[in-house]
């Protein structure tokens, strides 16, 4: 599989134009056995496949983005993968844009394999996006970075996480340089990726892969509170916020730590922040997911 031309709008703008449409919301579609055992489904792959299938079905021109949680596929080994391939495929047929959260970093070879995994055109799984892990270096994702502006795709990398045990690793500090050699002092490393995924952005503005790098960072971080700590300004490319609802986090918290769409500056953005077991708890009803939605996104924006 190798990259083909670029067909497709930057997932930035497709991004934008679904937040505009459909409002910021972002939701998880997580078959965890409770749910699955929530929506008299059973803990198997044909229960989850009926249970994400019937998530795109319902939210499908109701939310900007979806994005399923592979490791809750892959513990139903070939069967599982097959049905969130099947889940993808339903969400592309549907136009609705699609994340695969499958937290993704390596190096070499094996990088570039995960990369055409979830990004190339011609992938069985692939997304609109992929949600990718930096701590291999974030040079070491050059592979997932370059076909995604190739094929009009986004990644989405680890900043800043919510759980208390990536402290130790995110907030360290590191002597880093800028662009060219330039040094920038010392840094936390969580902002030494911001960093670096802005050094990627700024080499590729106003073209094919405008913005096609973006960050995750948790609205809520354990016992350190809601204030990320990071400085977004030139990252001029989206932001995942994990965190709303059942871990904790309220839109009062993401407008507290974000502002609005514009207040990060540079052009960063859209925020999107996920969600999953509020919405989903409100199934199989499609009318009662699709009013969840609604509800939470009118909280996120009103």
């Amino acid at each position: 599989m190798s990259p083909s031309p670029v067909s497709r709008a930057p997932f930035r703008h497709r991004l934008r134009e679904a937040v505009a449409a459909h409002g910021p919301l972002c939701v998880g579609i997580d078959p965890h056995p409770g749910l699955l055992s929530a929506w008299r489904l059973d803990a198997d792959a044909a229960g989850v496949e009926r249970f994400s299938r019937g998530v795109v079905e319902a939210l499908a021109g109701h939310v900007a983005l979806l994005k399923p949680q592979v490791a809750l596929y892959e513990v139903y080994g070939a069967a599982g993968l097959a049905a969130l391939e099947r889940t993808l495929a339903d969400a592309r047929e549907a136009g609705v844009l699609t994340v695969a959260d499958a937290k993704r970093g390596d190096i070499g070879s094996t990088m570039a394999g995960y990369a055409r995994a979830w990004l190339a055109d011609d992938a069985p799984l692939a997304a609109d996006a992929l949600t990718l892990s930096p701590y291999l270096g974030v040079g070491s994702l050059g592979p997932a970075l370059d076909l995604a502006v190739a094929t009009g795709r986004g990644v989405f990398v680890l900043a800043r996480t919510s759980n208390p045990e990536a402290a130790g690793v995110q907030s360290a500090q590191a002597w880093v340089a800028g662009s060219g050699g330039a040094p920038r002092g010392m840094r936390e490393v969580a902002q030494s990726v911001i960093d670096a995924l802005a050094d990627h952005n700024a080499a590729h503005r106003d073209g094919p892969g405008d913005g096609s790098a973006g960050a995750v960072v948790g609205l809520t971080r354990g016992t350190t509170g809601r204030d990320h700590g990071l400085d977004l300004s030139a990252l001029d490319g989206p932001v995942l916020v994990p965190g709303l609802g059942a871990q904790g986090g309220t839109p009062a918290d993401v407008a507290t730590a974000f502002g609005a769409p514009d207040a990060l500056g540079g052009g960063t953005g859209p925020v999107v922040p996920v969600s999953a077991r509020e919405v989903l708890t409100a199934g199989p009803d499609l009318g009662a997911l699709r009013a969840a939605v609604g509800a939470l996104n009118g909280s996120l924006t009103g």
